[in-house]
């Protein structure tokens, strides 16, 4: 008989302080897995900061003081990480499109890397937004995670 998936839930204010540990717990995690390489790890890390970065920014705008909640669930075949917030929301469907990252005039723009840096470094990104929040899944998948170079 195998195990099901496991999951942490936790809470983290809403400050960016606290986004090394996220970072650190999503490092811990994949690390159980022997076939991901140092790099997909990073990546991911990377991916799972910047949701976590917009969580705690849409709490700022929405001037509330409410914990973000992480679940991190490790299956057999993937690791996720949700992120949820209680910020205004959005629509992904209707952000600004922006010059792609290498296009010289990207320069012009300060913002907006984050969605795209979560789709290219996971497997898998659903956004669920609305008036009362967002919440943001990633996934890297474990059996063939080091094979999408």
């Amino acid at each position: 008989m195998t195990a099901g998936p496991a999951c942490v839930d936790f809470e983290i204010p809403a400050r960016p302080e606290y986004l090394s540990l996220v970072r650190s717990l999503v490092a811990e995690t994949a690390e159980m897995d022997e076939n991901l390489s140092p790099e997909r790890i990073e990546d991911f890390k990377v991916a799972v900061s910047e949701a976590t970065t917009n969580a705690i920014e849409a709490h700022a705008r929405a001037c509330r003081d409410d914990s973000i909640q992480i679940r991190c669930t490790l299956a057999d075949d993937r690791l996720e990480f949700h992120v949820v917030d209680r910020g205004f929301g959005f629509y992904p469907d209707q952000l600004q499109v922006l010059p792609e990252p290498d296009d010289p005039s990207r320069l012009n723009f300060e913002r907006g890397l984050g969605i795209y840096l979560m789709r290219v470094l996971s497997d898998r990104v659903d956004i669920r937004s609305g008036p009362d929040g967002t919440e943001v899944c990633l996934a890297i998948n474990l059996s063939s995670a080091d094979s999408r170079a």
